[in-house]
């Protein structure tokens, strides 16, 4: 319950869910395909110049190498930044692609606040390669679409055997935009044997170019006709093909997945050290019923793991460890579903067991002890482990005091190295929710209060059914709620980057399609109706409040996504499971991207560990990066294969062409210089030899 006053919510789209082609048509660009750069030249009179282009695109020229260079332009809007961070690390989990901040390479991507969202496709191999992520484009499904038309994609719709799959209603599209609907042959377009792809975050969607109400794409299987142009995350597909395409055997940040459907366990190993076993399990009488993974839906499928507590003595152990892991990056998240049927007084401890030189047969290093009352449904856990050595997870459950009806059981386990969320918002009896909550304030409802790691306090609300603007959608908002450590922060709070994700409870953390959305604090932003800061302290600008236990304080004014979600998208990946969708969050600062503008060249960055200020204005010309080096200002000129530009400022240009006409003028030259040297000496010693006779002189020969 609340109490009944009054307090904002502004929303960071307008309330309007746009899709990147809205965004860059509302801005008046005409890109090819809506959201391709083609150097600078116009598709609608010059296309089939560019068909040989696209089809160049195939070749091993235009990728990238594994790890990508990148600029972050300090034009960026700060929540865009925090977002292609983390879009950095869905490619690293799901793809053993990298990114790097620029260092000097030849080539890289400079991500800028452009007009709209865009990219060029492929490595364009010109040095500086322009990446736009302007106003409204900061979502991690728009800054991966486009990052994957730099790795050198198009759009999953202009594949030759897209008649197959969608029909294009071509007189419902605008005028002038007919060829952004173009289809291309297997010499132009490579679907590298991968089947089409409704789900792709690359696929356009049903309202692309409209030029009514109408959709413009009607897929043949009716029921993916709200699946296409999801910006969620990327497709199993869109994976698949980028693997294929850069050859990728594993990724780079995942680590292990285990929903324990075959025999051996992912190479879990039972030990010799404890007097009783983990069992392999498709149901318990006490419960669970089913596993996690699929809920009993799959016949002669579903398994889990369980240590049963019903049976032998307080304090009896069951160990089960993972197979020999080898971390790259110092920190991991371990993520798995427990299950508790048993006593309050059971418990389950997981350690990891760390091998050293000086420790080869590992030592034990406890993480988290779980325990609690037994409960009907299964409960999601992320624990941080930050392990440097080669190591082993290891699960032990210990049988407590208690009556025991049942015991413990764990299912669909993954590890990555990846930062963990700070908290979980587990919400049970959803579907009752959705079928009977209102739209708008009546129908919403309020997180816990959380903190962040800086010590800020904080609430989610979510529109079950939406907002009364825009129903049938989740809408989410973020609040600062007054807390214990106000007195201590800075106010108003600055920079803090709130990250709310609605998890897809798929097992593999690798083909999960989670909708995530962020929202930064900015100090100077100010309420629209006051001249007060909008995220000042709570109990200065926001308005009273109450706990369900009646414990009242302040909460803030809420910013947020009134379409966060489409409830067609709700039930079309495994966001609802057991009835229930968990809601993970994460608020920290990133004041540090405030300046992400590269300021040391490569081998500044190896003889001192200091970073100096980055150029306050750019003199350097012709795309040329200003850096500091021993606090003067230096040009770091663009180059590619056959050109490049020098000059304090590079101001100048050369190139392979030149150097050749200077290299066969200095050689004529020296030609000819040589020969007059060589002609003038025979004269002389012809003159010499004939005075020298005249004289009956008899000269040796040696002269």
């Amino acid at each position: 319950p609340q109490l009944s006053f009054y307090f904002s919510e502004i929303d960071v789209d307008g309330g309007i869910d746009q899709d990147i082609f809205d965004i860059n048509e509302a801005l008046g660009l005409d890109l090819f395909e809506g959201d391709i750069k083609l150097d600078g030249v116009r598709l609608h009179t010059c296309f089939l110049s560019h068909m040989q282009e696209r089809n160049s695109i195939i070749g091993d020229n235009y990728l990238w190498p594994h790890v990508i260079p990148y600029v972050l332009d300090d034009s960026l809007e700060m929540n865009a930044k925090g977002l292609i961070l983390k879009a950095f690390e869905q490619y690293r989990l799901k793809t053993c692609i990298d990114f790097k901040p620029w260092t000097g390479e030849k080539n890289y991507i400079s991500v800028f606040k452009g007009s709209g969202c865009w990219s060029s496709v492929g490595n364009r191999q010109e040095g500086l390669q322009e990446l736009s992520i302007g106003a409204n484009c900061d979502r991690i499904g728009t800054i991966q679409h486009e990052f994957l038309h730099a790795l050198g994609f198009w759009h999953e719709q202009s594949r030759s055997d897209r008649d197959d799959y969608v029909s294009i209603i071509w007189d419902r599209i605008q005028s002038g935009k007919d060829h952004n609907f173009n289809k291309y042959d297997d010499k132009t377009s490579d679907s590298l044997n991968v089947p089409y792809d409704y789900t792709s975050v690359m696929h356009y969607s049903q309202t692309a170019f409209r030029n009514g109400t109408e959709p413009t794409i009607i897929t043949n299987i009716p029921d993916f006709m709200d699946v296409i142009g999801q910006r969620m995350d990327f497709s199993d597909y869109d994976l698949k093909k980028l693997n294929r395409l850069y050859n990728c055997s594993s990724s780079l940040s995942f680590m292990d997945t285990c929903s324990f459907e075959l025999e051996n366990v992912c190479g879990m190993i039972q030990s010799s050290d404890d007097n009783s076993d983990w069992q392999r399990l498709s149901q318990v009488p006490s419960g669970p019923n089913t596993d996690h993974t699929n809920m009993g839906e799959c016949k002669d499928s579903g398994y889990f793991m369980h240590f049963n507590t019903s049976a032998g003595a307080e304090g009896s152990t069951a160990i089960l460890e993972s197979r020999i892991l080898c971390p790259k990056r110092g920190f991991q998240c371990l993520q798995f579903y427990f299950y508790n049927s048993g006593h309050e007084s059971d418990r389950l401890l997981v350690w990891v067991r760390e091998y050293t030189a000086a420790h080869p047969n590992g030592t034990l290093r406890l993480i988290e002890e779980i325990k609690g009352s037994p409960v009907t449904y299964w409960q999601l856990h992320h624990l941080s482990l930050n392990v440097t050595s080669k190591f082993r997870v290891v699960f032990q459950g210990v049988r407590g005091s208690g009556l025991s009806n049942g015991g413990l059981s764990i299912d669909d386990i993954n590890l990555s190295e990846t930062q963990c969320p700070h908290h979980v918002w587990h919400i049970r009896n959803f579907t009752h929710l959705l079928n009977t909550s209102p739209a708008g304030t009546a129908g919403r409802i309020y997180s816990p209060p959380f903190y962040s790691s800086k010590g800020y306090a904080f609430q989610v609300s979510l529109y079950v059914n939406g907002t009364t603007d825009n129903p049938f959608n989740l809408a989410m908002y973020l609040h600062l709620i007054s807390g214990t450590n106000d007195d201590q922060l800075q106010w108003p709070c600055a920079w803090q980057q709130g990250t709310m994700i609605l998890l897809d409870q798929h097992p593999d953390i690798r083909q999960r399609m989670s909708n995530q959305r962020s929202i930064t604090t900015d100090p100077l932003k100010l309420s629209d109706s006051s001249s007060t800061y909008f995220w000042d302290r709570p109990d200065k600008v926001g308005s009273i409040a109450s706990f369900p236990n009646g414990t009242t304080f302040m909460r803030g004014p809420g910013s947020g996504i009134s379409a966060f979600l489409t409830h067609q998208r709700l039930r079309s990946r495994n966001f609802i499971k057991e009835d229930g969708v968990y809601i993970l969050l994460t608020m920290e600062d990133i004041s540090h991207l405030l300046s992400t503008q590269p300021s040391v060249s490569p081998t500044f960055v190896m003889n001192t560990s200091k970073v100096p200020d980055s150029c306050p204005d750019n003199p350097c010309e012709n795309d040329g990066v200003c850096v500091i080096v021993d606090r003067a200002p230096v040009c770091r000129c663009p180059a590619g294969d056959n050109w490049w530009y020098m000059g304090e400022k590079c101001e100048r240009k050369g190139s392979t062409q030149e150097n050749t006409i200077i290299a066969v003028s200095s050689t004529i030259a020296v030609f000819v210089v040589m020969l007059i040297v060589t002609i003038t000496t025979a004269v002389c010693l012809k003159k010499k030899y004939s005075r020298g006779k005249e004289k009956g002189e008899s000269l040796p020969l040696e002269v």
